[in-house]
C-alpha cells in the first residue's frame, strides 16, 4: 500500500516539474488567432499546392492556381498586420 502512495507521489512531482518548465505565452488573443489562422491557410496552401502538382484537367489547374493565388493573398495580408 505504501508502495502505492509513493509512486502517486513521485508521479505528481513529475508532473509538477514538467509545467514549471514549460514556457509562458505571452502572446495577446489577437496574435493567437492571427498565428491560428495563418497556420491554418499554410495547411490549405501546402494541400492545394500539392493537388495542383498532380491536377491534369486545364480547368481543375486553374481552379487551384486561382485558390492558390488567394491563400497567398491572405497571408501577405496577415503578415503585413500590425
Amino acid at each position: 500500500m505504501a508502495r502505492g502512495w509513493e509512486s502517486k507521489a513521485i508521479e505528481s512531482q513529475q508532473d509538477e516539474a514538467s509545467r514549471e518548465r514549460q514556457p509562458v505565452d505571452r502572446r495577446t488573443d489577437a496574435q493567437r488567432a492571427r498565428d491560428a489562422k495563418r497556420y491554418e491557410l499554410s495547411l490549405s496552401r501546402s494541400r492545394i499546392a500539392a493537388d495542383l502538382e498532380h491536377a491534369t484537367h486545364p480547368a481543375h489547374r486553374e481552379t487551384l492556381t486561382r485558390a492558390l493565388s488567394a491563400l497567398d493573398a491572405h497571408l501577405r495580408d496577415l503578415d503585413t498586420e500590425p
